[in-house]
């Protein structure tokens, strides 16, 4: 690859396909070609441990692998093992198949502090179960969503209160309410004002912030108070943060939680856990009222839970967890040690856990730019790394590392030099990249 001038002929023409047959060219808005420099979106080939590949031949590092799912890295050989051995043997059946026993007996020995699961193929799904779920045994409508969390589901009673909001009727969206992350005052108030209202508080248990000492355990204080569930959106903090989840990890078990993303390792299989007395109302064994909590014609796939069953055995044989940790750990020294050598170390930011690291790029007054997060992106991958955040997966090497930080040091220079001349323009190659949640295309 030229590391000036980087050329992708054909991604470009993959990509105008991709808009003439499929909304937003990309079946999942993130991964747009809106969110990378003007003619820098490469269109992948295929994928092994931590590199791909596009379809002109270039070879990048990867980071935030579909978007956070690939956490042992692409085509791991023991996954990959397991699909292949189901995949002879049918994917699906009119009952169930003996692997949805042992899938759930594996999941609840992972998550003990879950004790029932019902899987589905997205997260959607499960989070909007939860919800429903919540709002059943409570009988109560509004939904308390956490504030700043980026994304719940593509269903109304999220995306109704997000800038891409057209088509939610109102009255839907005015049953969702927020409520600020790590403030436990700001929270009993809205519960104080919506008494009795508020099915349920949904949130994910961690993000780029570790939650302040005694935030959750006071969380789950004011559920029980207020009669209202407590719902931990696990996506990714599941088995980044541990193979148990956050919950485990903090000593905070929540009425129900949802699991996805690198519980396949790309493979479409996720997961709505909880207490046996709520997950049971979407059952068969109790006198109330039923709830059609989730009832998914490809839920159970046997090759997806097969992949799920061999996910949670290499996490927890292998430590899977310490190892993206430690090589987070060691990215982000470099990457902040390279910024800072360049001179541009309150500019090029990284942040969160070790584990699940994203970068914030600032401009002249230290303000987040999508301009020089432009600028930054087209030098990345002008060397060879693909990286839409420092998110880690088990495959990188040590020599991968290096490589990023080296890669990452020019991108740094050549960031100088905007912030010298107060412009990034010159060195953006074209219009800036988009936030994905915009009201306007």
């Amino acid at each position: 690859m030229n590391a000036e001038e980087p050329s992708l002929p054909r991604s470009r023409q993959a990509n105008e396909r991709l808009h003439a047959m499929v909304p937003g060219g990309a079946h999942t808005y993130a991964k747009g070609d809106d969110q990378y420099p003007e003619n820098l979106a490469p269109v992948i080939s295929r994928g092994s441990g931590a590199h791909v590949w596009d379809v002109d031949g270039n070879r990048y590092i990867e980071y935030g692998s579909g978007l956070r799912s690939v956490s042992l890295g692409h085509a791991h050989p023991r996954v990959t093992e397991a699909v292949r051995r189901e995949l002879d043997r049918g994917s699906n059946f009119v009952r169930p198949s003996i692997v949805e026993v042992e899938a759930a007996e594996r999941f609840l020995a992972t998550v003990p502090t879950a004790e029932m699961v019902k899987f589905a193929k997205n997260g959607s799904d499960a989070t909007t179960a939860a919800v429903r779920l919540a709002r059943a045994v409570t009988g109560r409508p509004r939904v308390a969503v956490c504030a700043g969390h980026p994304f719940f589901s593509v269903d109304d009673w999220f995306i109704g209160t997000t800038p891409m909001s057209a088509g939610v009727p109102a009255a839907t969206d005015e049953l969702t309410v927020t409520f600020p992350y790590g403030d436990l005052a700001a929270t009993e108030e809205l519960l104080t004002r919506y008494r009795d209202e508020v099915a349920c508080l949904i949130l994910e248990p961690a993000t780029h912030t570790e939650p302040p000492p005694g935030y959750l355990a006071g969380l789950r204080e004011l559920a029980d108070r207020h009669g209202c569930v407590l719902v931990f959106d696990e996506m990714i903090t599941g088995f980044r943060w541990s193979e148990a989840g956050a919950q485990s990890l903090y000593g905070v078990v929540p009425d129900l939680s949802t699991f996805g993303k690198a519980l396949g390792n790309g493979f479409a299989v996720a997961a709505l856990a909880g207490r046996r007395e709520l997950m049971e109302r979407g059952g068969l064994r109790h006198p109330g009222e039923r709830v059609f909590l989730l009832s998914t014609t490809h839920g159970a796939e046997t090759h997806a839970l097969a992949a799920a069953m061999a996910v949670q055995a290499t996490y927890v044989e292998e430590g899977v967890t310490a190892r993206l940790h430690a090589l987070g750990e060691r990215l982000a020294a470099g990457v902040r040690e390279a910024a800072a050598g360049m001179g541009v170390g309150e500019h090029v930011v990284v942040r969160g856990r070790a584990s699940n690291l994203v970068f914030a790029t600032l401009d002249e007054d230290r303000q987040p730019s999508q301009r020089y997060r432009t600028l930054f992106l087209r030098r990345l991958l002008a060397g060879g790394v693909l990286a839409p955040s420092f998110v880690v997966s088990g495959a990188l090497s040590d020599a991968d590392i290096d490589q990023t930080v080296d890669v990452v040091a020019q991108a740094c220079a050549v960031y100088r030099k905007a912030l010298d001349a107060a412009d990034p323009t010159p060195w953006m190659g074209g219009r800036a990249v988009k936030p994905v949640f915009r009201r306007l295309a």
